[in-house]
């Protein structure tokens, strides 16, 4: 599966760093372990709120310069972290989901899982052109506005709106889920560094419960 972003994403965003990790044969009984990860973040909270992280802080100035509400439209991984610090806990959906989420909240940095199976062709992260189709968790259709970033696949499947902000149900993890994509992206000065390790983190779980990943 490769992805890639459009250049006019590396022009707008230079310290734009991105992780990505393919795993097959993942299945819902998969064991994981969360609690570590989500401790650490649990540990930081307790320090101060999520918007004042470095990390959080950069997608929120990369969404304003995008248009958007910062405390309207969230990147995931400050979404998660906002309902840890609220719940006290995540969802819990799906094994390998929850553990991207736990991770995600550990490093404050956005991890994307996508199934394999339903994206086509390759995938890339691009300003929407507008006629792209969005299929939300609710099954309704919704077309991206122009210039949106999206990840699109070469069907004009959009698999995410606004770029951190929200997956499409179209290519969301499920119980019959066997191969999937993780994407994992960070705009803070140690991008770098941080994401490299936080997608070390996770092949290194999944190695553990047996599933098979590829860079």
């Amino acid at each position: 599966m490769r992805l890639q972003h459009h250049p006019e994403i590396h022009a707008a965003h230079p310290g734009l760093a991105v992780g990505t990790l393919q795993a097959g044969g993942i299945t819902p009984e998969m064991p994981v372990d969360l609690e570590k990860f989500v401790e650490r973040a649990t540990q930081r909270l307790a320090d101060g709120p999520e918007s004042e992280f470095p990390e959080i802080q950069a997608w929120r100035r990369a969404f304003a310069r995008m248009g958007l509400k910062p405390t309207q439209y969230r990147c995931a991984s400050e979404a998660l972290l906002r309902r840890l610090r609220k719940e006290g806990s995540l969802p819990r959906i799906h094994p390998v989901i929850d553990l991207c989420n736990a991770v995600s909240v550990a490093y404050a940095i956005p991890v994307a899982v996508l199934d394999i199976a339903k994206i086509s062709g390759s995938l890339e992260v691009r300003p929407a052109r507008g006629d792209e189709k969005y299929v939300t968790f609710a099954g309704t259709i919704e077309q991206p506005n122009p210039g949106e970033v999206i990840f699109a696949d070469e069907d004009g499947q959009a698999h995410a709106r606004r770029w951190t902000n929200r997956q499409s149900g179209h290519s969301a993890v499920s119980a019959t889920t066997s191969d999937v994509l993780i994407v994992s992206e960070g705009l803070h000065a140690t991008a770098a560094e941080e994401v490299r390790l936080l997608i070390e983190a996770i092949a290194g779980e999944l190695a553990t419960a047996g599933i098979v990943t590829t860079p």
